[in-house]
C-alpha cells in the first residue's frame, strides 16, 4: 500500500500541488490555508472540550471569532499575530487522551501514515458523526459542485503545504518508509501525552510533522509514505 500511494502521489497528487504552488501567488495561497485552518479550528475546539480542557476551548473559539470577524473570514491570521497560538487537536489525539491504546501502525490508501486509533477517528469524517469533522463545514454544502470543488481545494492546499517537507525527507531519510513511520508515531504519542500532561507538543521538543509546516498545523498527512 506504501507503494501504491508513492506512485499515485508522484503521478498525481504532487504534480498538481506544484502547479498550484507555481500558479497561485502566495498571498491567495496563505489566506486559503488560513481559512480552512479557520475551519479545522472549529474542530480543534470540540476536541479540547472533549478532551476536559475548558482554557484551550475557550481559546480556540476566541481565535475563530477574531479570525472570522477581523481576519475577515480567516483569510488573515490575527489572532496569531496577536499571541493566541493554534491548538492543534483531533479526535485521534481526543480517543488517546481518553485512554485508547495507539495500535498498530498502518499505512491507508491515498490518505497515507495513521494507526489503528487514528483510523478509528476518521470514522467521524467518512459517517460526518453529529457533522463534527475538520470538513464538516465544507459537506454541509448543499451545492454538490461548490462544495466538491472546495474538497478538492482542499486537498490541494493540504498536499502543496507538505512539499517542502516531502523534500526534506527525501534528501536526509536513507529509509523513507521508516522515518515518515517514527516521525509520525513521535508526532501523535506527544500529542497526547501533551494533553495529559497539560502541555503542548511543541513543549516536549519533537519536531512538527504537519501539514503546515510552521508549527501551526496538526500532524494529518494526506502525502503517501514511499519506501
Amino acid at each position: 500500500m506504501d507503494t501504491v500511494n508513492y506512485n499515485i502521489d508522484r503521478a498525481l497528487f504532487r504534480p498538481v500541488a506544484s502547479a498550484y504552488t507555481a500558479l497561485t501567488p502566495q498571498p491567495a495561497r496563505t489566506c486559503i490555508h488560513n481559512m480552512f485552518n479557520n475551519v479545522g479550528d472549529i474542530w480543534s475546539a470540540t476536541n479540547s472540550f472533549l478532551q476536559g480542557r475548558p482554557h484551550d476551548f475557550f481559546n480556540t473559539l476566541g481565535r475563530v471569532l477574531f479570525n472570522s470577524t477581523m481576519g475577515l473570514g480567516g483569510c488573515f491570521d490575527v489572532a496569531s499575530k496577536n499571541g493566541s497560538r493554534r491548538i492543534s487537536n483531533d479526535f485521534g489525539t481526543t480517543l488517546g487522551v481518553w485512554g485508547f491504546p495507539t495500535g498498530p501502525y498502518v499505512v491507508l490508501p491515498l490518505i497515507g501514515p495513521s494507526t489503528v486509533r487514528d483510523t478509528a477517528s476518521l470514522a467521524t469524517v467518512a459517517l460526518d458523526v453529529e457533522g463534527f469533522s475538520r470538513v464538516a463545514p465544507i459537506t454541509a454544502i448543499k451545492n454538490v459542485p461548490v462544495r466538491n470543488s472546495i474538497l478538492a481545494l482542499y486537498l490541494v492546499d493540504v498536499r502543496a503545504n507538505l512539499l517542502d517537507a516531502d523534500d526534506l525527507v527525501s534528501d536526509v531519510a536513507l529509509d523513507r518508509y521508516s522515518f515518515i513511520r517514527d516521525a509520525y508515531l513521535q508526532r501523535r504519542n506527544a500529542m497526547v501525552e501533551g494533553r495529559r500532561q497539560g502541555s503542548s507538543p511543541d513543549d516536549l521538543a519533537l519536531p512538527d510533522y504537519s501539514d503546515d509546516y510552521d508549527d501551526e498545523d496538526e500532524a494529518v498527512s494526506p502525502a503517501p509514505a514511499a519506501n
